[in-house]
């Protein structure tokens, strides 16, 4: 999944809705940035279930296919063999 954000003042950036309810991030969550191999990684403190994060992905998948795009940027593209690699980096062997 790939979704491109603007940088701020003082650095600040917004992570979009449709990635926030993906994968469960709240208003007040923290996040655990980390830089490897030169990317940067955001990742909720808490951890998330992988079947709960594959659910979400799939009731997602289903309301844009349905035509629902409420909360979706242009620039979002959906690749369900992605997300859960991403999202849960710590949860996987």
């Amino acid at each position: 999944m790939a979704v491109k954000v603007v940088v701020g003042k003082k650095g600040y950036i917004i992570i979009p809705k449709s990635i926030r309810e993906l994968v469960g991030i709240k208003e007040g969550d923290v996040l655990t940035l980390t830089v490897e191999n030169g990317r940067i990684v955001l990742e909720p403190e808490r951890k998330a279930s992988l079947p709960e994060v594959a659910k979400r992905l799939r009731e997602h998948e289903e309301r844009v296919r349905g035509g629902d795009i409420r909360g979706l940027g242009a620039a979002l593209e959906v690749n369900a063999s992605t997300l859960p690699r991403t999202a849960l980096r710590r949860d996987l062997p």
